[in-house]
């Protein structure tokens, strides 16, 4: 649909809110948004100039528009996520999570059976969960089991059955973990409140049940039953041995939904933590593919209703990293600063973390183990994504690092046939940069490292990664140029954490083909040259190596340099500040010579006293 062709039809689109929903030539649903104004928002679409070309192919392929007007924007939320859910266009965001989940069943008969099940039958028995874990829950029904005294066998226990006295107690009556209702010797009521004590333990809620314990453990003492009063007793401890394990802030929270998100590009990962009395009663990450660069707020939006509504979360409070439109009656969103809040969200982020980098880990185990022919087709598909003149089965690549503005070093990694070639790896301490000076360090180590292999008139890689942008690319590219270099081998820029790769000239970026093998190896290198200049840079900053510009002010020691920056974070945030700021720190006298010191650099030098 082109604009003029839209033009024609824009008056009659509705200004309510609702729901949008586009089709292709085919008729297939590509894409489902929601607004509130309609008119307005899909409007956007034909008469803004789009930057990224998803956003241009979707509306290239728009053939046919629909709406839905809804009452309210939180209607139009929480239709739109039914929506994308149910058929999953390509341009919406795609929640990578379609496994079923295990729930805890408490069985619609006579004194219920309580089991695993993954199927959810409309015969009114009580589904609790979803879980996102077997193991976690065979665990909870291990536990309930050792606590709880519920009937575990398949006896039809209808109360004709039972009076007909056509069972018989077994070996579980003799062992204590079921009181018996098949003989009659345990009533529907009292099975009930097990029942009780069964949901009180899945929410996390143990205070009532060692309340029983206790009184029970209080009576069989009473009536000289010690025996039973000393294995009530080490129920008691194990119930407080389970909380301990579970509690991970306070049982002064209430109930919340923790959310937080990692990036990588189109790919983002999210946790989620279900918080219910100070206790953490699910946990589960998830991966999420993005089409028209959705900001991290539009991701967690859309994820945590999806969350939300899988493991059927009744919390009405969010804590987040950031606000996000959640438009959904009586939530409360908390972004925390500090306390037990902080706390909860910083263990989120380190799950979601944690998940990244294990999901890193477990491709690049992927790549060392094919066989050489099946990492060869990984560098022919590489060729060909980037459209290389000859199979890249040499690649390097360059990254700087620093410390809070300080201390730069560089790093190159080297792979060989799709692998690391370790003994190729070099770092580089920066010798002729003063500064933080990202650009002119690329063109040192870059020519250092070139100028070296001609001289010892070795083999040249045929593909060079630039971890950077563009200002980095053509700051390598000058030294190559220099050296003679140029159209010897491929040099590209890879954006910081975007995963978009520039070549020399080029004013668009392109991406890999999203969970390819290409781009596999691709994140590797960039996360192995990351590794590598890190683990550096420490060294040297545990070996003293490093000195501190501001050490070389006379007057200022490492104690007052290490303690502006403590306050300032970097040199160059010091170098911005007024003395005023500085004499609060270190006090006025000092202040006054580090402020004379960066006056002098940072003066306009005269062109007459400037060397040729």
């Amino acid at each position: 649909m082109t604009a003029e062709q839209f033009s024609q039809i824009a008056a009659t689109i509705p200004l309510n809110p609702g729901i949008y929903k586009y089709f292709d030539e085919k008729d297939e649903l590509v894409y489902v948004g929601k607004a509130k104004s309609l008119r307005k928002r899909v409007s956007s679409y034909f008469t803004k100039t789009f930057t990224t070309y998803k956003t241009h192919e979707l509306v290239q392929r728009i053939r046919r528009i629909e709406f839905t007007i809804v009452g309210s924007e939180q209607d139009a939320f929480l239709l739109e996520n039914s929506l994308i859910k149910q058929f999953q266009p390509k341009f919406n965001i795609n929640l990578k999570d379609d496994k079923s989940y295990p729930f805890i069943v408490i069985k619609n008969e006579p004194f219920p059976r309580v089991f695993l099940t993954r199927r959810k039958i409309n015969d009114g028995s009580e589904y609790l969960g979803p879980f996102t874990s077997v193991g976690r829950v065979r665990e909870l029904l291990d536990f309930v089991k050792s606590n709880v005294q519920l009937r575990t066998c398949q006896l039809n226990l209808a109360d004709s059955q039972i009076k007909k006295g056509k069972y018989k107690v077994c070996l579980e009556y003799h062992l204590g973990n079921c009181k018996g209702p098949c003989e009659g010797l345990q009533t529907a009521e009292d099975y009930a409140e097990g029942l009780v004590q069964l949901r009180n333990i899945l929410k996390g809620n143990l205070g009532p049940l060692m309340q029983q314990f206790k009184k029970e453990m209080r009576q069989y003492a009473a009536n000289m039953q010690f025996e039973k009063a000393g294995i009530t007793r080490k129920k008691i401890q194990h119930l407080e041995s389970y909380e301990a394990r579970s509690v991970i802030v306070g049982k002064h929270l209430s109930n919340a939904d923790v959310f937080s998100i990692a990036r990588d590009g189109d790919l983002a990962y999210i946790n989620y933590l279900m918080v219910e009395t100070g206790t953490i009663v699910q946990t589960h990450t998830t991966e999420v593919e993005t089409h028209l660069q959705e900001t991290d707020a539009e991701v967690l939006a859309f994820t945590a209703a999806q969350l939300r509504e899988t493991f059927n979360s009744m919390a009405k409070e969010l804590i987040l990293p950031m606000p996000i439109e959640y438009p959904e009656d009586g939530i409360v969103q908390t972004i925390p600063k500090g306390g037990d809040k902080k706390k909860l969200l910083e263990l989120s982020e380190k799950n979601v973390q944690y998940f990244r980098e294990e999901l890193r880990r477990k491709q690049m185990l992927q790549l060392q183990g094919k066989t050489p022919d099946e990492r060869r087709q990984v560098l022919v598909q590489l060729m060909e994504d980037l459209q290389l003149s000859e199979l890249p089965v040499h690649i390097e690549c360059f990254d700087n690092s620093n410390f809070q503005g300080s201390y730069p070093v560089s790093a190159m990694v080297c792979f060989r046939d799709g692998v690391e070639s370790k003994k190729d790896y070099r770092h580089f301490n920066v010798k002729t940069v003063q500064g933080i000076n990202d650009f002119a360090t690329m063109k040192e180590v870059v020519h250092r490292r070139y100028k070296r292999l001609m001289e010892e008139k070795q083999s040249m890689p045929q593909l060079v990664i630039i971890d950077g942008g563009k200002g980095q690319l053509s700051a390598a590219m000058e030294s190559i140029t220099d050296l003679g270099l140029t159209g010897m081998m491929t040099v590209v820029g890879l954006a910081k954490n975007e995963e978009e790769i520039f070549f020399p000239g080029d004013t668009e970026s392109i991406k890999l083909p999203y969970n390819s093998e290409s781009l596999h190896l691709v994140r590797r290198i960039r996360d192995e040259v990351h590794r590598f200049g890190i683990t550096f840079h420490r060294k040297q900053r545990s070996r003293g190596t490093f000195t501190n510009e501001l050490e070389h002010i006379e007057g200022i020691g490492k104690k007052t340099a290490d303690l502006l920056l403590k306050r300032f974070r970097s040199v160059n945030k010091i170098r911005q500040v007024s003395e005023e700021e500085l004499s609060e720190v270190i006090g006025p006298t000092r202040a006054k010579l580090i402020r004379a010191h960066f006056t002098v650099l940072d003066a306009p030098q005269d062109p007459s006293t400037t060397r040729p």
